[in-house]
C-alpha cells in the first residue's frame, strides 16, 4: 500500500519537535472513506459515488514502536446504486467534516457494483526507519 499523509498531520507531528513546540492532541476517532482514485492532498478528490459514508474503526496500540494495525475494522459499505472501481481510502477524524489524516491505495483495486458490499479487513500504519 502507498500512503499520503495530510499536511496538517505532518505539521502537527513536526511541531512537537520544536523547542517551544506544541503538543499534538490524539485524535478522538478514526473514520475511513472510499475513493475511486487518489484522494489528493485534501482527501476530497474521487469520493465514491456508491457510498460517501465514513465508517469508524480503531487501531490497536503499537507493540513494536513503529506500526499500528486495526483492532476493530470499519463496518461494511453497501453500494447505493452505481458501478465503479475502488482504489483508495482516506482516513478522517470525524464521520462528517473533521480533519483529513492520510490516504492509502488499496493493495488491489476492487470492482464495485450496485448492492455489492465492501469490507476493509486490514489497515496498518507504519513509520520507518527507526534508530537501533
Amino acid at each position: 500500500m502507498t500512503a499520503g499523509l495530510a499536511p496538517s498531520l505532518v505539521s502537527g507531528w513536526l511541531n512537537t519537535l520544536r523547542s517551544a513546540g506544541s503538543a499534538y492532541s490524539a485524535v478522538a476517532g478514526t473514520f475511513a472513506q472510499l475513493h475511486t482514485g487518489d484522494p489528493g492532498a485534501a482527501g476530497t478528490s474521487n469520493v465514491s459515488v456508491g457510498s460517501a459514508t465514513r465508517n469508524s474503526f480503531t487501531f490497536a496500540a503499537s507493540s513494536s514502536g513503529s506500526s499500528l494495525a486495526l483492532s476493530s475494522a470499519p463496518s461494511a459499505w453497501t453500494n447505493g446504486g452505481t458501478s465503479e472501481t475502488l482504489t483508495h481510502i482516506s482516513v478522517w477524524t470525524a464521520s462528517i467534516s473533521g480533519t483529513f489524516l492520510f490516504s492509502v491505495a488499496l493493495t488491489s483495486s476492487k470492482a464495485w457494483a450496485s448492492a455489492d458490499s465492501f469490507s476493509l479487513a486490514t489497515l496498518s500504519a507504519a513509520l520507518t526507519p527507526q534508530s537501533a
